[in-house]
């Protein structure tokens, strides 16, 4: 039809008001020893684009607060094209967090590729007028849309990030370590100083922070060097993390050091100071990189062993530990694919920040989903479907006359929905996780010719508003607890995702508000909504009246606080 070729092109025609695009063609210059582009360039570049796209959005001068984890998929030759995207994902008051993807392209082969992406905050500087109140983005784009709400989940774990290494250190092993035959820390030592000169400063008369990065890159990877006697390549960065700025004029001082070496991979860690005259040195930044040095054949080779110096260098030792287990789980958890990753992680308290984060995002993604089909509509209840890549999702909506507030303190208490839901038999809360996360035992009623009841493991994370226009989440996904094996009793079940949003839809009296429960159905919960689906049932148009009924029963009860459950 004309409209949707209408809308399509308008869709090609759009790009984002705070886009910025970077080309740059690798030079000789540009190079290491290996012909390949230094990952230290590569950084000044990302931080370049990153600014100006935040700049863009702020409309005043913008200086980089932190870059969250890089990992790089692939090096970059000399005579390829590298391609930088940025563009600012969601803005918090004066700061922003702005989106960074990398490709690299091949103008023989006429070939592209992802080399990495990275997720920069920036800080708008202060004006004549004071503090700089950041405008809202407005997501326009499905996948605009689903960043702007996971941005804020992304926030959330950067303030967490102190919390889980203590956590992780605190419940590390104690034992005694044997260091024999290994290579003293001390060998891996690396301390360099630069002189901060007008082409290192940005436009702003502070060091670049791309330089700086550049600069901790170097003497990061001469450290690696000094372990393995060969030359290293960088695979992940570690949160950089900038404490302070600096001028032209003074001295900074980078040092590096091996913390600790894994089978095929060691983890260093660099800090940079500035000083100038005889003032004491400052923190200004740090960082930690992991190496692989690989072999002919491109694989990674086995690394000697590691021996801590004295004072200091035990806590090194276990805190790279506990930074590889973070990586792991993020690895594992996040940056898989969803596709990929099994329906039932195992929960713990080292990896518990990144499976709410993960439980939620992958609400907000499918809520953000704009090509759901409406499926049935009965008396203002309406089912949608969506089917892509063999994954059947569903959307059950209607709105109730409760604020979204109340709302939200009943559905999140989870052992109150057998009040309304069939599906419900029995619902016990195994472990209050935080104030946000609580882990729960579900038992639901037979659908299979065994006569057995399912039940299901749940973590349920409830995330309130961020800022006006946002949802109220509760997001659930199967979790496994050694605690709560399955038995002979049930067949257990699993979900990935599901969850209630509730939003106060535009154009709608106040106190109409909008629930919708989601959920992308794997085999322990098709038999319950197949028939609904087929059109052969209404018992989830009946699930929702009964959740009305209880919302309206319910909204001046004061059995529950209007919080959260947790």
């Amino acid at each position: 039809p004309l409209s949707l070729r209408t809308a399509e092109t308008r869709a090609e025609m759009y790009r984002n008001s705070t886009e910025v695009k970077m080309s740059q063609i690798v030079l000789p210059c540009h190079a290491n020893h290996r012909g390949e582009l230094s990952v230290g360039q590569l950084l000044k570049w990302m931080d370049s684009t990153a600014c100006l796209s935040a700049e863009r959005h702020a409309g005043c001068s913008c200086i980089t607060a932190s870059v969250d984890d890089i990992h790089f998929e692939h090096t970059i030759g000399v005579g390829q094209v590298v391609n930088i995207k940025a563009k600012v994902n969601r803005a918090f008051n004066s700061s922003m967090e702005v989106g960074i993807m990398v490709s690299c392209e091949d103008l023989f082969a006429n070939r592209q590729w992802k080399v990495c992406n990275a997720f920069a905050t920036f800080v708008a500087r202060h004006t004549d007028e004071g503090k700089v109140q950041l405008k809202q983005v407005m997501p326009q784009t499905q996948e605009e849309q689903t960043e702007y709400s996971v941005a804020a989940e992304r926030r959330r774990m950067r303030l967490l990030h102190t919390e889980i290494m203590k956590d992780l250190l605190g419940n590390g092993p104690k034992g005694r370590v044997d260091f024999d035959d290994a290579v003293p820390s001390e060998r891996t030592r690396v301390e360099s100083v630069e002189l901060v000169l007008p082409p290192h400063a940005n436009h702003q008369v502070n060091t670049f922070g791309g330089q700086i990065m550049a600069w901790m890159e170097n003497v990061a990877t001469i450290a690696a060097s000094r372990l393995c006697n060969a030359h290293p390549t960088l695979r992940t960065i570690d949160m950089f993390h900038f404490r302070a700025p600096s001028q032209v004029g003074d001295r900074v001082v980078l040092k590096a050091i091996v913390n600790n070496a894994f089978k095929n991979s060691m983890e260093v860690g660099v800090c940079a100071e500035a000083y100038r005259g005889r003032e004491t040195p400052r923190h200004i930044n740090s960082a930690f990189m992991t190496f692989e040095v690989l072999d002919a054949e491109g694989n990674p080779r086995n690394l000697p062993r590691i021996k801590p110096e004295p004072l200091d260098g035990p806590r090194r030792y276990r805190e790279a530990i506990a930074r590889k287990k973070i990586r792991l789980d993020r690895k594992y958890i996040i940056s898989c694919k969803q596709t990929e990753v099994p329906l039932s992680v195992p929960w713990e308290p080292s990896n518990q920040v990144y499976l709410s984060y993960n439980n939620v995002s992958a609400l907000k993604m499918l809520a953000a989903r704009t090509n759901w089909v409406l499926t049935s509509e009965k008396n203002k209840v309406n089912l949608y479907t969506l089917e892509e890549n063999q994954v059947l999702c569903f959307k059950v909506e209607t709105h109730v006359d409760i604020a979204a507030k109340r709302v939200f303190a009943l559905l999140s208490d989870l052992t109150r929905r057998k009040e309304w839901d069939r599906h419900y038999k029995h619902c016990e809360m195994i472990n209050q996780v935080d104030e946000e996360d609580a882990i729960y035992h579900v038992i639901t009623p037979s659908v299979s010719k065994t006569n057995k009841g399912q039940d299901f493991i749940l973590l349920a994370s409830c995330r309130t508003p961020c800022n006006s226009g946002d949802p109220y989440l509760i997001a659930l996904r199967s979790v496994t607890l050694p605690t709560h094996p399955p038995t002979e009793d049930y067949i257990r079940g699993e979900i990935f995702c599901a969850g209630f949003s509730i939003l106060e839809p535009e154009g709608l009296d106040f106190f109409k508000f909008c629930v919708s429960y989601y959920n992308q159905a794997s085999p322990g919960v098709l038999p319950y909504i197949s028939n609904d689906i087929a059109g052969l049932s209404s018992g989830f148009y009946n699930s929702f009246c009964s959740c009305s009924k209880f919302l309206e029963e319910n909204k001046e009860s004061r059995a529950t606080a209007d919080s959260t459950a947790f």
